[in-house]
């Protein structure tokens, strides 16, 4: 027993001894039980930091660090292309958080189409850090209740991590002569593509295509026509990235598929041989991360999960997202020869704040009944 919880004990002897000595409607009993009240309330200030719902034994929100707990679990919930980029950061993550804090922090790890895992924390899973696909999709679990408000502010770059491109990738020779973003919609064409309605990726090709119509001159109208006959060439909309990945590779469907650049770097690295291109009109594929505010209160572990977060933007994590093919979110390593020499140079790069932010995107484009539901009814008919 520490020496504050023996001194509480020892108030509260003191405490029911007086209150058995006393009567309430005797003032000197009155006064004295006052009396003893209030240093108990002092003791269990100074014992709390000053505040009693800070109690390490009632909130779960207490620091697990001051608590000396040898070993903290740390659950992370990521969209299905950063897994190999985690998988090299996070030993490192877990190397220097025991060097600095002597605990051992073990993770959970659970990647998918970054819709589906969207909705799977909305639903109950319990991660206490999100790394998204697209701010539109963190934004819904900060909808949820799960985020605090103010979460884009809280660490560098608007909270974005990590950050690609689009890229076509073709079939060996590239025989339908793909190039650019206009070769889609050629009759007899087929493209590979995720469902934006289940993967982030897909919204950002979506975008991507009608980004390249707006950023060459073309109005809406325009671009609603080529998004239009470019899905009309996708056989299959697959779940995510990395199915539509395999529907494209190993099941030989289709002439191209759209993916992230980083992707195809990392898939050029494991020995394949991919032929691809990287549009010079393109659209900024920006990753948030984010801490899930109730869930790291109700788990004890926001410590460890805020240090994680800003591991993510020290150089040595950036650079082993560069390495697997993520463009850096920190501008002072975008302007390195180092990152120069490893990725195309994009000479028209379109935002979403372009297209008036996710909330106006997710309305326009992604939302029940907007244009991608229409473009996908009139396809079936």
């Amino acid at each position: 027993m520490s020496l504050w919880q023996r001194q509480l004990k020892r108030l509260q002897l003191i405490a029911e001894q007086r209150t058995n000595r006393f009567r309430l409607n005797s003032l000197k009993g009155f006064v004295s039980l006052f009396l003893v009240g209030t240093v108990l309330s002092v003791a269990l200030a100074a014992c709390s930091g000053g505040n009693v719902s800070n109690s390490t034994a009632d909130t779960p929100a207490a620091n697990p660090v001051a608590n000396n707990k040898d070993k903290v679990e740390l659950t992370l919930v990521s969209f299905a292309v950063t897994k190999a980029a985690h998988e090299a950061i996070i030993p490192k993550f877990v190397e220097r958080w025991k060097q600095e804090h002597n605990q051992t922090v073990e993770f959970k790890q659970s990647y998918g189409g970054s819709g589906s895992q969207t909705r799977a924390v909305i639903d109950g899973l319990e991660a206490d850090v999100v790394h998204l696909a697209l701010a539109g999709d963190t934004a819904k679990i900060e909808k949820a209740g799960l985020i605090q408000p103010g979460w884009e502010k809280e660490v560098p770059n608007n909270a974005i991590v990590s950050r690609s491109v689009a890229a076509l990738i073709t079939r060996p020779g590239n025989p339908k002569g793909i190039k650019t973003w206009a070769d889609l919609e050629k009759d007899g064409v087929k493209l590979i593509t995720a469902d934006p309605k289940t993967s982030g990726i897909a919204k950002w090709n979506f975008l991507a295509l009608w980004n390249s119509v707006i950023k060459t001159g073309g109005d809406e109208a325009k671009a609603t026509a080529f998004v239009t006959k470019v899905y009309n060439n996708v056989p299959i909309l697959t779940k995510d990235a990395r199915e539509a990945t395999d529907t494209f590779a190993k099941q030989g469907q289709g002439d191209a598929l759209i993916n992230y650049e980083n992707e195809i770097i990392l898939a050029q690295q494991k020995g394949e041989k991919v032929e691809y291109v990287v549009p010079d009109v393109n659209i900024s594929i920006d990753n948030p991360i984010a801490v899930v505010d109730k869930n790291v209160d109700k788990h004890g572990n926001r410590e460890v999960a805020e240090g994680f977060v800003k591991f993510l933007y020290t150089p040595e994590a950036q650079q082993e997202f560069i390495k697997l093919g993520f463009r850096p979110a920190d501008e002072t390593l975008a302007q390195t020869k180092e990152v120069a020499d490893k990725f195309p140079k994009v000479k028209t790069l379109g935002t979403v704040q372009d297209l008036g932010g996710w909330e106006a995107v997710d309305k326009n484009f992604f939302a029940d009944g907007a244009l991608f539901d229409k473009i996908q009814a009139q396809k079936k008919r």
